[in-house]
């Protein structure tokens, strides 16, 4: 059979036909390699043989809540389950249809170099140029599995549960089902329910102050504080350096309970000081205006600086004293120094570190809840859960951890992914590997 192709390419369609009929069949038909025939087929057998459970995994998810009459309770108590078994299901599908579909390129490549050597490859040669060839794709596999099971289905199974009714008390298995609802939880979240659309406006807005806020006070403080170190001569130098890295060597979990007891209204060491001198104290995290919110910012801003500090001092060393000594002989003070060479070169070093730190402190879940607990409560906590400090992150922790409103919990994550998948794409576009990168 694999005399009769034709080497000036009018082969083509049946070689396509036949490897679309089954994979691996061109390969054994026409180029009479055996090895990777056998092998892409027993790759479809296993699919075909696992087709019926892969089935049930569809229909579980795609029937969600309708059929659970079908089975035993023990089963049912776990029907959320069935999401992420629909999830590896739609993995599993999507992994064999790139084999199939490197099986059908494969064999049209194979083609390919049979017109232009007017020869086939024996088996031999054919295994030693696959491998050759997809050496990369043999050891990217593994890390390319575990990423599809482990990254790619939670991420799926997290916004499947957002368009489902998946919350206590009255649709949490095994007792009650759990339904497919569509948009109806974005609805509620964006203008249907007027309570939990003014919680979302409300943790959605200090998210953003809270993030940029809490960037630009620790980058420029930190700047601030290298600056002043890199300049001054003494020799308590580095000792001051010493002690102002401590605040970031310290697990940040501790520090937030540290200054959680120092800033207690009733009993806390500051409070305490303050009255000792005549005042009355402050309320610092549990007060109704906006000063948690501000304490917040002044904690992260006293755990943050110290990791810009050392970029900066990084960033300033790495600067040659030629272009320093330069602008001196050219009469340059030190302010015009600073402001026309070290902050230029400075910011472009640390600008993508910057974004990339917004990125962070959006979801800088310890800052806010290992100090306030996203408190104080407001007027729509009790129905909502949302305090007033607490950031879309927090919200999220207590809406599933806590209160078990999945569906919600799930759409405020989606809405975090579409915020910060943008920055931290732009980030790795511009970095250097990636310009000077071949895929």
């Amino acid at each position: 059979m694999g005399t009769s192709l034709q080497t000036d390419g009018s082969s083509r369609k049946n070689v396509l036909i036949t490897s679309l009929l089954f994979m691996g069949l061109a390969h054994i038909v026409h180029f009479k390699q055996y090895v990777k025939g056998v092998f892409y087929a027993l790759v479809e057998i296993i699919f075909l043989v696992c087709s019926p459970m892969l089935y049930d995994g569809i229909r579980k998810m795609v029937l969600l809540g309708k059929i659970r009459e079908q089975y035993t309770y023990e089963v049912r108590a776990h029907e959320h389950f069935w999401l992420i078994e629909g999830m590896i299901t739609l993995v599993i599908i999507g992994m064999f249809a790139v084999v199939y579909y490197i099986s059908v390129r494969g064999a049209l490549n194979t083609y390919r170099e049979f017109c232009y050597e007017g020869k086939l490859k024996t088996n031999r040669e054919s295994l030693s140029g696959t491998m050759g060839k997809s050496f990369p794709i043999f050891g990217l596999a593994p890390t390319f599995i575990l990423i599809a099971f482990f990254v790619v289905v939670p991420l799926l199974f997290s916004a499947c549960v957002a368009f489902t009714d998946f919350s206590l008390p009255y649709h949490y298995p095994p007792k009650n089902p759990i339904n497919w609802v569509g948009f109806e939880n974005f609805a509620a979240m964006f203008g249907g329910d007027a309570t939990w659309t003014e919680a979302f406006g409300r943790v959605a807005v200090w998210t953003l102050i809270w993030g940029l806020v809490a960037t630009l006070s620790s980058y420029f403080a930190g700047l601030f504080v290298a600056v002043i170190l890199n300049e001054a001569k003494m020799k308590l130098t580095p000792v001051f350096r010493i002690i102002f890295i401590l605040p970031y060597a310290v697990p940040s979990v501790i520090s937030m309970l540290v200054w959680k007891n120092l800033l207690n209204g009733e009993f806390g060491t500051i409070n305490a000081m303050i009255k000792e001198f005549g005042g009355t104290g402050f309320s610092w995290l549990t007060d109704k205006s906006i000063l948690p919110n501000v304490m917040c910012l002044v904690v992260n801003l006293w755990a943050g600086f110290p990791y810009f500090m050392l970029l900066m001092m990084g960033t300033m060393t790495a600067i040659s004293s030629d272009v320093f000594e330069a602008a001196k002989i050219d009469g340059a003070n030190k302010w015009q120094i600073f402001k026309s060479i070290t902050l230029p070169l400075v910011i472009y070093q640390t600008l993508p570190l910057m974004i990339m730190s917004f990125t962070f402190n959006i979801n800088n879940f310890g800052a806010v809840y290992f100090l306030t607990g996203g408190g104080p409560a407001l007027a729509d906590t009790n129905r909502t859960f949302a305090g007033g400090t607490d950031i879309l992150v927090t919200w999220i922790y207590k809406l599933t951890v806590d209160q078990m409103k999945y569906n919600y919990g799930a759409v405020l994550a989606i809405l975090v992914f579409v915020v910060l998948a943008p920055f931290a794409i732009f980030n790795f576009m511009n970095t250097k590997s990636f310009k000077e990168g071949e895929l």
